[in-house]
């Protein structure tokens, strides 16, 4: 897991907490305030330490290489090759971005990717890398080739521009459907209040009824990071493309998906969708992480969150929100009022908001709080010897009483004692906050082949972020609300440049949280930290949200589950969720097809068929061999697929769901994913009857695994309107589609894609 820092570095801190003196354990462990605890952090860092870091940092090495950079363009050149233009812009990027500055490869990659981009249709950035390639030395003698490329793409623009210019060739009956162009309003609706309790803490309550799918807040992140080395991109055929990453196709600033990004001039690693985004990224953060790139691998995502958050906020900002805590022991105006408790009030999307985030610090265990104080430390150390402090750390007016400087043996020059100790005593603050208030962005990627006549998607996790007014929602693993992330700027062409340039100003990640079911006055408005009811059992959820977030939750969820598993038996009813996911097991009697019960006399050890006359037993080791070896063929049949095999995939799916001495239920999860699987097959062949008929099948389980009201049975829907739509099935895609439309205006808002799909398919059919 990249968010904490890599197995190496937490072993090396283990080790070093282990051989520490008992005093100073017992001194750290009793330290009750972050400054102390940093500075503490800072006299137990080493030259060792940093020396550690810069091994095996060598690992993770972000310098420019032309040997490297020659070996991209390679497999570039070999993805162009079989016309997989795709691949070849992302090698070519990737080529790009390790070169060195002005080097003759650098020139050869911009133009090989100026090709590329030019048979993607994506001609106005052809032309970019025309100009670029031309900028960084490409060989004249091949110019023309670049000359007549850029000929061609002006061509191509120009008659999509008088296309656009035409007016029949506008839909005037368009009826306002497409996306609103105003700029979106961050903050809570007014139907929604921030409360307060010392148990709760801070956290969002309706003032009135609202309404399933009504928008509660919309929010930005203070700052997110990309995480590496999260695979994203496929190329034909649905195989991994070898430059997948997300931090290889998104931009580093605002997340937006690009196959043409602008490197960083200074690292290998780090890139953007345009030099607007690489402008401010260098100005707000990257100008200090740049030549800590490969450190910044080492220590993980929430280090360099919270070093970029600390960056962003400077040391104005810092100071106003540290406020109310220097003056909590003032001499209030009168005895009998009590200075407000920062910690108790919402500050907007404003950097106080993050600031008074609950850190937890007496909470995390005493090596949780060595790794991320020595992780932080070392961290101060290396910045405090790549240059001179950020300018947003020049101290106008000299610190507090309260923020002295730590002593000269923590081995600072005095510049840097000054400035940047506290700095290292709010990334610590807010490395800690992190691990309880990190919220993961999450996006749709694309998993069928390309050009596939049918959507296949999962989600998958980009980023993790700090959002000031999402932070405020408590959990529940029954929510009340859906998430929906968006990145970049999403800007049509048909946009003015004055309106570009308004929208540009909202650009980058954000998220709308909108309810997803009816709540109630004076109810709380709760979302998902990650362990939800439909996917998990009660005890792991609640072991879980312990570990992490230091409550023990008692949600709906769990009330009503705990109370059955005191009905039913403990271990036998988190056996059968391990199993099923719901209090039924989900699974067949092979003989008579009744379904298996936990067995109450041999409790932990078997099932038993429901049917008096049959009385058939399974064992728990059969169960779960069984369930195995379903799963094992079932990533067979998928991988067969992806390898365009899907006569063999369907072969082996129907030998999976041959007679046995058990047999899945329609509403378990597992044959929920093999009738989606084999629907995919036959989807693949053109079969789009078998297709619907299977894939409705799997709707079936995916609408009582997730609910019927779930994004994730909306999404299964989608697909059923798309087979029925290939299929020319008029009247069954007709009557799937305002299900789907429901589902997703629900969770997504009236203006996500899929509802676009929708529509288009919709005015075909009823044409």
């Amino acid at each position: 897991m990249m968010d904490l820092p890599c197995i190496q570095w937490q072993d090396y801190v283990a080790q070093k907490w282990t051989v520490l003196d008992p005093e100073l354990k017992e001194k750290f462990t009793t330290l009750l305030e972050i400054d102390d605890v940093f500075k503490c952090s800072l006299t137990l860092t080493t030259q060792e330490d940093l020396d550690f870091v810069q091994s095996i940092s060598a690992a993770y090495s972000v310098q420019k290489e032309a040997q490297q950079g020659a070996k991209c363009r390679e497999r570039g050149n070999s993805s162009f090759k079989i016309r997989d233009f795709t691949a070849a812009a992302l090698h070519y990027s990737q080529g790009i971005c390790v070169n060195p500055l002005n080097s003759e490869q650098l020139s050869l990659c911009y133009a090989n990717r100026s090709a590329a981009l030019y048979h993607l249709q994506h001609y106005q950035d052809s032309l970019e890398d025309i100009d670029r390639a031309l900028k960084h030395g490409y060989p004249s003698h091949l110019s023309h080739k670049l000359e007549d490329r850029r000929a061609q793409c002006l061509r191509h623009l120009s008659v999509d521009q008088k296309g656009k210019d035409n007016p029949a060739s506008k839909n005037p009956t368009d009826g306002g459907k497409g996306t609103s162009v105003g700029p979106l309003s961050f903050g809570i609706c007014p139907q929604a209040v921030v409360g307060f309790s010392p148990e709760k803490g801070r956290h969002l309550v309706a003032a009135e009824s609202i309404a399933a799918g009504e928008v509660l807040l919309h929010d930005r992140p203070y700052s997110c990071v990309l995480i590496p080395g999260m695979e994203e991109v496929q190329g034909k055929g649905g195989r991994q493309d070898a430059e997948g990453g997300v931090e290889h196709r998104r931009c580093h600033r605002c997340l937006t998906e690009t196959l043409s990004p602008v490197p960083c001039e200074g690292c290998s690693y780090t890139r953007y969708c345009s030099t607007s985004c690489q402008r401010d990224a260098w100005e707000e953060h990257h100008q200090w992480e740049c030549s800590l790139g490969a450190d910044l691998m080492v220590m993980g995502v929430m280090s360099q969150l919270a070093l970029r958050v600390t960056l962003k906020a400077g040391l104005k900002n810092i100071q106003m929100a540290k406020e109310p805590i220097r003056n909590e022991h003032t001499e209030p105006e009168s005895r009998d009022s009590k200075p407000p408790d920062p910690c108790a009030s919402h500050y907007g999307d404003t950097y106080r908001s993050v600031f008074h985030l609950q850190h937890h610090l007496n909470r995390h265990s005493p090596c949780v709080r060595f790794l991320s104080a020595i992780t932080i430390a070392t961290l101060y150390l290396k910045l405090s010897k790549a240059g001179p402090p950020p300018a947003s750390w020049d101290l106008s007016r000299p610190l507090q009483a309260n923020s002295h400087p730590p002593d000269e043996e923590g081995g600072i020059g005095a510049a840097w004692n000054s400035e940047l100790w506290l700095m290292g005593s709010v990334v610590l603050r807010h490395m800690l906050q992190l691990r309880c208030n990190a919220q993961a962005i999450i996006t749709l990627q694309d998993t069928g082949a390309e050009n596939s006549p049918v959507q296949s998607s999962r989600e998958i996790r980009i980023a993790t972020a700090m959002f000031p007014t999402l932070s405020l929602l408590n959990h529940s693993c029954c929510p009340n609300t859906s998430l929906a992330f968006s990145t970049g700027t999403h800007l049509s062409a048909d946009f003015s440049e004055s309106v570009a340039e308004m929208r540009s100003k909202a650009s980058g990640v954000t998220v709308a949280v909108r309810a997803a079911k009816y709540i109630s006055p004076g109810q709380e408005i709760l979302h998902c930290y990650g362990p939800h009811s439909r996917r998990m059992a009660t005890q792991e959820r609640q072991r879980l949200l312990r570990e992490q977030y230091y409550f023990l939750c008692q949600c709906e969820a769990c009330t009503l589950q705990q109370q059955s598993e005191e009905e039913d038996g403990s271990e036998g009813r988190q056996q059968c969720s391990s199993v099923g996911g719901n209090p039924q097991s989900g699974l067949l009697c092979g003989k008579c097809k009744g379904s298996l019960n936990r067995s109450s006399e041999e409790r932990g050890k078997g099932f038993i068929c429901s049917q008096a006359s049959c009385g058939h037993c399974v064992a728990l080791s059969e169960v779960n061999q069984r369930l195995q070896e379903i799963k094992q063929d079932l990533k067979k049949a998928v991988d067969l697929m992806e390898r365009e095999r899907p006569d063999e995939a369907l072969r082996l799916l129907r030998r999976t769901q041959s007679p046995s001495a058990l047999s899945l239920a329609e509403t378990h999860p597992l044959q929920g994913e093999l009738e989606d699987a084999t629907a995919r097959a036959y989807a693949t062949m053109g079969d789009w009857s078998n297709a619907a008929s299977h894939l409705e099948r799997s709707a079936v389980a995916i609408g009582n695994q997730y609910g019927k009201e779930s994004i994730e049975l909306g999404q299964q829907l989608f697909k059923l309107a798309q087979l029925h739509f290939n299929g020319g099935a008029r009247g069954p895609a007709l009557s799937v589609i305002p299900m789907v439309r429901k589902l997703l205006c629900l969770h997504c808002g009236p203006q996500c894609e899929e509802l676009q799909e929708l529509q288009a398919m919709e005015d075909c059919l009823t044409a």
